[in-house]
């Protein structure tokens, strides 16, 4: 079989990158021969196929990628084509991204009267809802992808796509990789080097986009809580980083959160933590909290991520809404080092139903669905 994913640009730091890198390896067992189209990709994910249209701006970006790709497709003889971007020349549609609509919806409520009004004029968040209407009224749309029920249920709201049309895999791990070992591996050398007790219970925060994944309110939620002893660890690159620095200034909490930046592997800064937070105002399945459940971390999340169906509340973790401070702050307060590791525990229970295995052979399945071998 020959599978076609599209992925405008392949990073291999990205939630929807690895999760091409790891249906690659698990499908390639499977003799399903995958080819990524890529504008431009950081490591190597095999096969790949530039589309790599000129461009000015984030608008003509999306648009002339699509065009490009649209073209290529037609070209080659794929059995299938798989995109994880919103394009309407695609058979199945790995909705890994969520639903825009959705997440402008979220994204009002934090904003402004100004900025509300500007949000729906803006162009490039109109080129986005249109293509999203073309890809699920498309004639050659057979099968959606959603990476958690949560997207699912917002496709099915916002655009009357048919309940056979929508298929939930959530994303596959590999759970000898992210294991709760990682805390004997990493734990005390790390907190020596953040400068942190080995005593001190310590919350772990990882994603880039510091407005959408909550780091502000988080930080605020950590001021709150009143933890003297605990510290706050956040890892990811963004361009509010300034900006969360001077609220933990603010705050007088900069000697117990610390800002790691953006780093190639994670799994050691799971390794340090005790608890993994992240209060996304919206995240349809990141794959860093199914990360840290393997590794043995108790998750608190909020109900917009699609991790938050995988939490069982008290037990492997809690789920408070993404805009509810103090409620967070009151988690945060909750946790101790016996309680997060017992919690811990229940969470890498959990998530040792969402192997690669696993995950391959329900692609596999949808696939052998829409044309059998």
């Amino acid at each position: 079989m020959r599978l076609a994913l599209v992925r405008q640009r392949y990073n291999a730091y990205g939630g929807a990158e690895r999760f091409i890198e790891r249906a690659l390896g698990a499908l390639g067992k499977q003799g399903v021969a995958v080819t990524v189209l890529a504008r431009e990709w950081i490591g190597d994910p095999g096969s790949v196929v530039r589309c790599d249209p000129f461009h000015i701006g984030r608008l003509w970006r999306d648009w002339s990628f699509a065009r490009a790709v649209c073209r290529e497709i037609a070209r080659q003889p794929f059995d299938f084509v798989q995109s994880h971007e919103r394009i309407a020349c695609c058979d199945i549609y790995r909705a890994g991204d969520g639903v825009h609509a959705q997440w402008l919806h979220n994204r009002r409520a934090i904003l402004g009267p100004l900025a509300r009004v500007g949000l729906g004029f803006n162009p490039y968040h109109r080129y986005v809802l249109a293509a999203e209407r073309r890809l699920f009224a498309s004639p050659r749309l057979r099968a959606v992808i959603c990476n958690s029920r949560m997207v699912r249920d917002e496709i099915r709201a916002h655009f009357g796509v048919p309940e056979a049309k929508l298929h939930v895999i959530y994303n596959g791990i590999d759970l000898e990789a992210f294991h709760p070992r990682l805390r004997d591996a990493h734990r005390s050398a790390l907190r020596r080097k953040l400068g942190i007790p080995d005593q001190a219970f310590v919350h772990l925060f990882v994603g880039a986009g510091f407005e959408r994944k909550g780091v502000f309110r988080l930080i605020e939620a950590f001021a709150l809580s009143r933890q003297r002893d605990a510290h706050l660890v956040i890892v990811g690159q963004d361009k509010k980083q300034t900006r969360a620095e001077q609220r933990v200034n603010s705050r007088g909490i900069a000697s117990r959160v610390h800002f790691a930046g953006a780093q190639e592997d994670v799994r050691p800064w799971y390794g340090v933590a005790d608890s993994f937070v992240l209060p996304s105002l919206y995240d349809p399945f990141p794959n860093a909290a199914l990360e840290a459940m393997a590794c043995g971390l108790p998750v608190i999340t909020t109900p917009q991520c699609g991790t938050a169906e995988l939490v069982d509340e008290g037990m492997n973790g809690y789920v408070v809404d993404a805009l509810a401070v103090d409620a967070l702050a009151d988690r945060l307060a909750r946790m101790d080092v016996p309680t997060a590791h017992e919690m811990g525990r229940r969470a890498r229970k959990r998530a040792e139903g969402f192997s690669l295995t696993a995950m391959a052979e329900q692609l596999l399945a949808l696939y052998r669905s829409l044309a059998p071998i």
